[in-house]
């Protein structure tokens, strides 16, 4: 027994009639449709889902008791009578009224017509029946005076289809569809309007006045349907998957003939940092219009792209925000170095000519994060994308070729950068603004028209385009200083060396030629970046506290007498050591209690969890640095 919610009353049914669409007819081309391979579903793990769905289906109620949507397309009139077929009865309850179903009220007056003959005139104005009676008999006796006139009323019935049915005309409806004057059944691309008789009733009166999206004057009566259906991606919410999606691929091919779209992508839910439905009575929803005053449309923007994996719902966090929030700023300050050096738009598409191997290295890295972007875009991978673009924009150009160019600056009344390197840092941070536009529009948008004058705004640059190939004695040479810059930096970090000390590197004495060769060709570079006073090639006499880096299997020593207290660093490492493991102690001691571990909430078991393989990792590079340490 149903009972209201609020009131706690017993629902009393109210049995009316109601329409019903055949929906197993309608889901055999669907299901055909994504078998087949006409309709892609990405991630492809959800076809199951689909097919349950639609395998199993049931007649569609469509009848809703609404006072807007598209009504009912069905027509009532009066009926035969037994004694006089010729004369006809009029039937408000409808259960024994004539039923004309037609796709217009024109079709509908043309279908009565044909019923009671040419000697009626069919009209749709019925009276208002509350103005004038105050019962159905004497309602019905004034309808019959009207038959008398030669006059027979029918009337649409006042239900509306159900919201979903009305928006799986969607893909075509929005286009003008049924459009004027359609083209019979199976002729032409998008002829397959109406699958029979009804495409022949699908007359538009008054075309809507189109507006086309290449900036071309409207044009009356333009069949944007030709134009534009089918298209190619639904990009839809897994939840809407049979509510709506599966809808549309039914109604399209039944009305069209012709899947909607080709592929159809199914997204995430956005959730709470912890996992659950974000709920307003829960108070873990957030305000995106928060996160924009906040952070940024951007850093949102790109939050939800990064964190957009196939197949898994986005766990939204702010902290998340906060760090793209960074990245912006990241680019605008790489903008602000770059004017302040001299580096300026650039005014080619294909990549400039190069002879630097940081040069030639970095037009190399374009044209692989180009490829990397290309393909992920291909297959929908928009965490891909995001994370693409993030590490070559942060980490390759920001942190390493900004860096690398750097002692490139040549004298003057103001820095300046060496020529070359100029030419090919804006020639890159353009291809960096043009394949992020997609991502993070405004900001890109602004530095784009900042870095110098443009033809337009950057929605209308070319997608980028190099024209060149990935140079590999550069790329090699280039990724061996990166690398051993990184050791040194490591190196003076666990041994605390101050950022003001220089050290002195000494090339072990069985180093390779390629090695030497590449420290020669690299040394002023290497020395501005791991703060270096000077190369050595033989390793004779070095005694006291020394350091060591291997990179490519070449020993690199680096003298640490006078630069570090060796007693304060040994005595400084081991109280840290001693500190860590009492806290890893302390949580392995909580994590082996099951008293713990079955009554903490689950993500405070998981946080310890990751806290001791955090503190157990530092104790170990901890241990490792003091055993590095002369004794």
């Amino acid at each position: 027994t149903p009972f209201g919610d609020r009131s706690g009353v017993v629902i009393e049914p109210w049995l009316t009639d109601q329409w019903y669409v055949d929906a197993k007819t309608l889901a055999g081309p669907a299901i055909e449709a994504v078998r087949s391979g006409a309709i892609k579903v990405v991630p492809q793990s959800w076809e199951k889902t689909y097919f349950n769905w639609m395998e199993n289906i049931q007649p569609w109620c469509v009848s809703r008791q609404l006072w807007w949507g598209h009504r009912i397309p069905v027509w009532y009139g009066p009926f035969p009578r037994k004694d006089d077929p010729k004369e006809y009865t009029y039937d408000l309850t409808r259960q024994k009224s004539e039923r004309f179903v037609a796709t217009d009220e024109l079709s509908a007056l043309a279908a009565a017509q044909e019923f009671y003959g040419p000697e009626w005139k069919i009209v749709t104005n019925w009276p208002d029946a509350s103005a004038e009676f105050t019962s159905l008999r004497d309602y019905t006796k004034f309808l019959g005076d009207k038959y008398q006139q030669k006059e027979i009323a029918i009337l649409q019935d006042e239900d509306v289809l159900d919201t979903w049915f009305s928006s799986a005309l969607w893909p075509f409806g929005t286009l003008g569809w049924p459009g004027e004057n359609p083209p019979p059944p199976g002729e032409g691309n998008h002829a397959k309007h109406g699958g029979g008789a009804q495409a022949d009733s699908c007359i538009s009166l008054n075309p809507p006045l189109h507006h086309p999206l290449d900036g071309s004057p409207p044009r009356f009566g333009e069949d944007l349907l030709s134009r534009h259906y089918p298209n190619d991606v639904l990009i839809s919410g897994f939840d809407i998957l049979f509510f709506w999606d599966a809808r549309m691929i039914m109604q399209g091919l039944h009305f069209m003939g012709e899947a909607p779209w080709k592929t159809l992508y199914l997204h995430g839910l956005v959730r709470a940092a912890d996992g659950s439905k974000m709920s307003k009575s829960k108070g873990n929803s957030v305000d995106p219009l928060g996160l924009i005053d906040q952070y940024g449309a951007d850093a949102l923007r790109f939050t939800l792209t990064a964190m957009e994996s196939q197949g898994r719902d986005i766990k939204l966090d702010e902290k998340r925000v906060e760090g793209y929030r960074n990245f912006a700023t990241k680019l605008w300050n790489a903008a602000r170095f770059c004017q302040s050096s001299g580096i300026i738009a650039s005014t080619s598409v294909a990549a400039p000519p190069a002879k630097l191997a940081v040069n030639r290295w970095i037009i190399g890295e374009v044209v692989e994060t180009l490829a990397k972007l290309d393909q992920a875009i291909a297959d929908l991978r928009f965490d891909t994308m995001a994370d693409t673009i993030y590490h070559f924009a942060w980490g390759t150009f920001c942190d390493w070729y900004l860096e690398l160019i750097k002692p490139g600056f040549v004298d003057g009344e103001k820095q300046a950068m060496e020529p070359e390197s100029a030419i090919v840092a804006g020639w890159v941070f353009d291809q960096i603004l043009v394949m992020l536009h997609p991502f993070m529009p405004f900001v890109t948008e602004e530095l784009w028209n900042a870095m110098g004058a443009r033809g337009g705004n950057i929605i209308h640059a070319h997608w980028p385009r190099p024209e060149a190939g990935i140079d590999q004695a550069a790329q090699s040479e280039i990724e061996w200083v990166i690398r051993l810059v990184s050791e040194i930096r490591g190196v003076r970090t666990e041994r605390n060396v101050p950022p003001s000390a220089k050290l002195r590197c000494v090339v072990w004495a069985d180093a390779d030629a390629v090695s030497r060769a590449r420290v020669k060709a690299n040394e002023t570079t290497i020395a501005k970046l791991a703060r270096i006073s000077e190369f050595a090639n033989t390793n004779l006499g070095l005694t006291g506290d020394v350091a060591q880096v291997v990179v490519d299997g070449t020993i690199y020593m680096l003298p640490l007498e006078g630069a570090v207290d060796t007693g304060a660093e040994r005595s400084r490492i081991t109280k840290a050591i001693e500190a860590i493991a009492k806290e890893r102690e302390a949580l392995a001691g909580r994590l082996n209690n099951p008293s713990f571990v079955e009554r903490a909430k689950p993500e405070a078991v998981e946080k310890a969890r990751a806290d001791l393989a955090e503190k157990t990792a530092e104790v170990d590079r901890l241990e490792a640095a003091l055993a590095r340490l002369a004794p």
